[in-house]
């Protein structure tokens, strides 16, 4: 008993230290004397901005083509039975080792034969047909959004104006601060 009896003095004596200090006034500046209430809001009209939208659309439009329908165009039945033909007479005309090489010699000469064949009884036309052009383009329009509201309210029988940047409702919270005249 006799060793608690020192802390606890020692204990009750910082106690009273502490509990003792003065505290400083604040300086006027940080002073502030504030409350909340709701005032009856008279009015909120919308305040609009202008904005610029872009956006790409596809512009179609019908046009006149011409085309050479080119002389080889359509020319592929040609190109197999000559080649065929061709790799036929070949296979007569070459022997042994030399039969291989005159099959191929002669399918590629008749191929070559039978495409201008058809080519030529084609003529080489041209052909004129209508189609549709698409580009794409950049279409600007102007819109309008609510930037702001315009808002008078009243609070004890004054009436304010403010601008808040969403619409209130009927009833405004409000920050009432009080300070004095000559600050």
């Amino acid at each position: 008993m006799r060793s608690t009896l020192p802390l606890l003095i020692l204990g009750s004596a910082y106690g009273l230290t502490a509990t003792a200090q003065v505290r400083e006034p604040l300086p006027l500046d940080e002073v502030e004397s504030v409350s909340f209430a709701y005032a009856d809001v008279l009015s909120a009209n919308p305040v609009y901005e202008e904005f610029e939208v872009r956006e790409p659309i596809e512009r179609c439009r019908p046009v006149t083509v011409t085309r050479d329908s080119g002389r080889y165009e359509g020319t592929t039945p040609g190109t197999i039975v000559g080649a065929v033909i061709g790799g036929a007479l070949g296979n007569q005309v070459g022997k042994g080792d030399g039969r291989d090489a005159a099959t191929i010699a002669g399918a590629v000469i008749g191929g070559a034969i039978g495409r201008e064949v058809a080519a030529n009884g084609r003529g080489g036309t041209t052909v004129t047909q209508t189609e549709e052009q698409c580009t794409l383009v950049e279409q600007v329009r102007v819109e309008q959004r609510v930037s702001a509201w315009e808002v008078s309210y009243r609070y004890r029988g004054d009436i304010f104006l403010s601008r808040l940047p969403y619409e209130p409702g009927p009833k405004l919270k409000i920050r009432v601060s009080v300070a004095p005249a000559d600050y």
